[in-house]
């Protein structure tokens, strides 16, 4: 991926807590940037794509602190993007809030100069298609988004009270090659489209989020929070008009929108301002709406089908 910004200066020894479908592409990036850079994994599973991608592969499980004593720990530069691979809050509490606090303990004898979170969008739980702020109140009813808040709380507290160099960002819904979640539902057949289809989406390409992340590296002030996602969240129904009219597919059928069922299964409805991030982090989008970043992965797939 080139970077669509300037390079960071090189040279730092960087850590990637999680080097999966974000982190192996942003460890890659960094490496080639003249970064010395380490991925953290649980499993030996992508040691050999890490080691092509130019990452010193390390082996410990986050919500295991033992494992991590032995470990190198002088790095500039953290990035903890690990995914929990789904499950309920249990599994949220233990690999995000229990994380982090693994991490903060380990690392507090040789603290990074910055250490970048990501957390999820999912913690604002507004549902009148408001547009959000970082400002906007972040009180989910989902537990699940309830443990995001959490650790969040948890990492902003020790940058208060030890000046450790925090930055969360609040992910949107990730998408890219081989992801996206209604994407994929579409080219299954199995889209719909909930009431009238006002309900806002938001969302961000990959690559986007890892030069916005490569941005807070540089330019993130500790103790602050920023939206990572796009310019413009488009509605559930400008998003399925547009993918059935370029794919040549019938849109998809519309259901009826029930508010119970969306609230157990944490569904909101806000528009998530990324103005913030684009004004203090410089951070200029390769793919600025849905429309860019689709025209590509469409292309991709034809490329490969082809």
């Amino acid at each position: 991926m080139k970077p669509n910004r300037p390079a960071a200066s090189s040279g730092s020894q960087c850590l990637i807590v999680g080097c999966g479908y974000v982190g192996l592409p942003l460890g890659k990036e960094l490496a080639r940037q003249g970064h010395k850079v380490f991925g953290l994994r649980r499993s030996l599973l992508a040691e050999a794509e890490m080691k092509a991608a130019g990452i010193t592969p390390l082996h410990a499980d986050i919500t295991q602190p033992d494992s991590l004593k032995n470990l190198p720990r002088d790095f500039d530069w953290v990035v903890n993007c690990t995914a929990s691979g789904g499950g309920g809050a249990d599994d949220y509490r233990k690999v995000y809030l229990e994380g982090n606090r693994n991490l903060l303990a380990w690392l507090a004898d040789s603290p990074p100069k910055k250490f970048i979170y990501t957390s999820s969008t999912s913690v604002y739980a507004q549902n009148d298609g408001s547009i959000v702020t970082e400002k906007s109140p972040a009180e989910p009813e989902a537990p699940t988004s309830q443990v995001l808040v959490e650790t969040e709380k948890l990492l902003l507290a020790a940058v208060a009270e030890r000046r450790f160099p925090a930055v969360v960002l609040r992910v949107a819904g990730i998408y890219g090659p081989g992801r996206g979640h209604s994407f994929k539902q579409f080219l299954r057949g199995q889209a719909r489209i909930e009431g009238d289809g006002t309900r806002w989406l938001n969302m961000i390409h990959r690559d986007d989020l890892i030069g916005v992340i490569l941005a807070a590296l540089e330019r993130g002030t500790p103790g602050e929070i920023y939206n990572a996602a796009d310019n413009a969240p488009p509605s559930q129904l400008e998003f399925f008009t547009w993918l059935a009219a370029e794919l040549k597919q019938p849109l998809p059928a519309k259901v009826l929108a029930d508010a119970e069922v969306w609230r157990k299964r944490g569904v909101t409805n806000k528009r998530v301002s990324n103005a913030k991030l684009r004004a203090e982090l410089k951070y200029e989008f390769k793919f600025p709406d849905f429309r860019a970043g689709y025209t590509a992965e469409i292309a991709r797939l034809a490329a490969e089908e082809s």
